[in-house]
């Protein structure tokens, strides 16, 4: 007699997530134009999706991606599995994860294997955003420089 699982391999949540990257691969590669017009259309996307999200999420966001922008202008915004990242190139840099995403008590900062935040053998990868204060800012500012290098 074949048993059955007991829990699931993704959450609903993270299905939603890939389901919501597949929509965005495919997006990407239907679109026809220029280099800069397909980077047009997804800064509209990642602004769209930003002005989606809760009223706390949002403003956050709007902050970070501000930040993001002014620290490392060639960094492409982009969405990454339903969620505002800069990429370099085609390598994803950094992210930001909403609260609401998955359902945390915070968002999040997130950085991909190809950021150079390299630091000996153990170094941060993802940061908690509750606020964003002065120092905050001037720190998301630094690590991101300092990732895109």
């Amino acid at each position: 007699m074949a048993r059955k699982a007991t829990t699931q391999t993704f959450t609903d949540d993270e299905r939603a997530a890939m389901k919501e990257h597949a929509a965005e691969v495919r997006a990407a590669s239907s679109r026809r134009g220029s280099k800069a017009d397909k980077a047009a259309e997804d800064a509209k996307a990642l602004l769209e999706k930003i002005a989606e999200m809760s009223d706390d999420d949002r403003a956050i966001a709007e902050r970070v991606h501000a930040i993001i922008t002014e620290a490392v202008p060639d960094l492409a915004p982009k969405l990454w599995y339903g969620m505002p990242a800069y990429y370099k190139g085609t390598k994803s840099i950094c992210f930001f994860q909403p609260a609401t995403k998955f359902k945390t008590r915070y968002s999040t900062l997130g950085f991909n294997d190809d950021a150079a935040l390299d630091d000996g053998d153990l170094w941060p990868v993802a940061y908690a955003l509750q606020s964003l204060t002065p120092q905050v800012e001037a720190r998301i500012a630094e690590l991101v420089k300092r990732a895109a290098n």
